[in-house]
């Protein structure tokens, strides 16, 4: 069953330890530098048993301002948040600083936690609960229970535990599908076990026995052990703190702000297109390129966000970004963000990633901000097809594969496999590679088409005598973006629509005819006679075309290509071509004797042919290419079929 966590926010020494303890009776500081100072600096972990019959996870974070990178790695993948405040000092810095943090990491849901309730007096309670309620005011905590305990005492304790457990059962469960992910925010060793990460599952499943693989890096590892609270599992779906103990990996090999996922789940990136809000309480503009600290997950990287619709923004305001970053990060569409400056070291905003994986944005022409606006109308109220269609326009000749537009749309198994039928069969999309479910848009298709068109258009004018363009050469004019099988995919379309002739390796147009001038269609028949009168023994190419003395060889080549393409010719080697019909008569007489002899040496076909060194060799050699003959030591037989 997925289970419930509750992030504890707030300001330092307000009493979020003490709470949890007093509820719990764990002890969530566990380091020896938490103790002697009596501040919470990593994060802590605890959980409860309610009535309700729910065990509801504990995440226990840092209130102190120099730890807030750590507080955001724990706020990453709550449901519930205790926003504690301390009676006798009310509303503090972090006490904002926080709440702007859950607000913009999506936690829609929490209790209010009056703290430290012996230390006051009981009007000043009552002032204090005013202005707790004041600040809520218009938040997703306006209407939230407001509880007030003393840790101490105990008093509240139960009520608090009690109002835990209605929300919990008012709570809507939702399996989550998809791929297992885990934002990893502790890692250590145990003796005897090897290396263990913590984190919570943020969705998906996973069991004992499978492979995960630690993104951005790559690592891979096998699940040696699940825990969930200190009982042992087998599988571990979405909600749950978790602990995972790993075979194949060293505690160096795996970070805080790992993602450790089901592999090939997600791509990492260094680019990323979001929804941005600049908070309220900033007291000045953000300007195009600032540099930020990123919070994503449990992860921190160093990076710039990029503006798209004007040069700056105002506090309190919205706006559609980039954020470039300096290391990739592993997230899906939909994650949650958090930025923070770098002086001050505060947080100034956040939102919704709404693509993992975008092009780089430009904004320098008005035609780029309309652009980037219409797509921005598609992230924020497209339909689902229309967001697909948007992914796969933008992927290019790339493409995306089903699973990687699965984490960009939210939609997974057999719903993703339905959701794709209409857009295939109406044309709108197309599957290049059946195996990995690799889609390209109807409109990148296009653009290929008409590339090969363009390249086939130019190559017979270039060249009107050839028959058609070698494939690999079509292939290299392309460009390298276009891998190998969607160029074949390509191909075989235009070739299925009589659009192009797919001749062996060569590649015409449909409506392409070699039209010979009076002069070309005189040479062509002068060729041809003198290879004809030749029989098996002609002269080598060179002299041929030195016996032109009206025309050079870049002229007769063309002529030559023709004939060859025509079936007139046949070439056995680079300098000796002969009449085909002379060939073929030969080919004839060579499978009669091998049927009836069963193999052939070179003097055997030297005397049967009456030829010299110098042509039947070639020959031989030409009927063991084109596959008539094998050669066995120093014979030669039939091929088998």
């Amino acid at each position: 069953m997925r289970e419930i966590v509750l992030g504890t926010a707030g300001h330092v020494d307000h009493g979020k330890t003490s709470l949890i303890r007093a509820l719990t009776g764990i002890e969530t500081d566990r380091l020896k530098e938490e103790k002697q100072r009596g501040i919470t600096i990593e994060l802590g972990f605890a959980f409860v048993d309610l009535p309700c019959g729910h065990r509801l996870g504990i995440v226990d974070v840092p209130g102190h301002e120099k730890f807030v990178r750590n507080m955001v790695a724990g706020a990453a993948g709550i449901d519930l948040v205790a926003f504690v405040i301390a009676a006798d000092e009310g509303i503090m810095p972090q006490t904002k600083e926080h709440f702007d943090i859950c607000k913009l990491l999506g936690v829609r849901d929490g209790i209010i936690v009056l703290t430290k309730i012996d230390m006051v007096e009981e009007e000043w309670l009552e002032m204090v609960t005013e202005e707790v309620r004041d600040f809520f005011s218009g938040s997703f905590l306006e209407e939230a229970p407001l509880v007030q305990v003393s840790s101490v005492s105990g008093e509240g304790i139960d009520s608090f535990k009690e109002i835990l457990d209605q929300k919990v059962k008012s709570f809507t469960f939702q399996e989550e599908f998809g791929p297992f992910r885990l934002a990893v925010d502790r890692i250590f060793s145990m003796k005897g076990f090897g290396t263990v990460i913590t984190g919570t599952s943020l969705s998906g499943r996973t069991s004992v026995g499978d492979e995960i693989l630690f993104y951005p890096h790559g690592k891979r590892a096998k699940i040696r052990g699940i825990q969930v609270h200190g009982s042992d599992v087998k599988m571990v779906e979405a909600g749950h703190r978790t602990a995972i103990n790993l075979q194949g990996v060293e505690k160096e090999d795996i970070h805080r702000g790992d993602v450790a996922a089901t592999p090939d789940s997600l791509t990492p990136s260094t680019l990323l297109d979001v929804d941005f809000h600049f908070l309220e309480g900033n007291t000045r503009d953000l300007k195009n390129r600032t540099e930020v600290r990123v919070h994503v997950g449990t992860r921190e990287v160093f990076g710039k966000i990029i503006l798209l619709e004007a040069d700056k923004t105002t506090p309190g305001s919205d706006a559609a970004a980039q954020l470039i970053l300096k290391e990739p990060v592993s997230v899906w569409s939909g994650d949650h963000y958090v930025l923070r400056g770098f002086s001050p070291l505060i947080t100034i905003g956040g939102g919704v990633i709404l693509n993992s994986g975008p092009r780089k944005r430009k904004r320098t022409k008005d035609s780029d901000k309309e652009r980037n606006k219409a797509h921005w109308q598609i992230y924020r109220q497209g339909t689902d097809e229309e967001r697909l269609l948007l992914f796969l326009e933008e992927s290019g000749f790339d493409g995306l594969t089903a699973e990687q537009l699965s984490t960009r749309l939210g939609i997974f198994g057999k719903k993703m496999k339905k959701f794709l039928q209409l857009p295939v069969s109406s044309g709108k999309i197309a599957i290049v590679e059946s195996d990995r479910q690799r889609l390209i848009s109807s409109s990148v298709q296009e653009q290929a088409v008409q590339k090969v068109l363009e390249i086939l258009e130019g190559y017979h004018r270039d060249n009107p005598l050839k028959g058609g363009i070698a494939k690999e050469e079509l292939r290299s004019r392309m460009g390298t973006q276009i891998d190998a099988k969607l160029f074949a995919y390509i191909l075989s379309n235009m070739a299925k629509k009589d659009t192009i002739v797919l001749d062996q390796a060569e590649i015409r147009l449909s409506s392409h005819e070699v039209t010979l001038q009076v002069d070309e269609e005189k040479m062509r028949s002068d060729i041809l006679a003198i290879y004809t009168k030749a029989g098996l023994k002609p002269a080598n190419l060179k002299d041929v075309i030195g016996s032109f003395n009206d025309f050079n060889e870049k002229q007769i080549r063309p002529v030559l290509d023709l004939l060859l393409l025509d079936g007139k010719l046949v070439k056995v080697s680079e300098i000796l071509y002969f009449e085909s019909q002379v060939i073929n008569e030969l080919q004839e007489r060579l499978v009669s004797y091998l049927r009836k002899e069963g193999e052939i040496d070179a003097p055997g076909f030297k005397e049967m042919t009456g030829l010299s060194r110098k042509f039947f060799i070639p020959i031989l050699e030409y009927f063991d290419r084109i596959k008539l003959t094998a050669r066995v030591d120093n014979k030669r037989v039939l091929r088998k079929g």
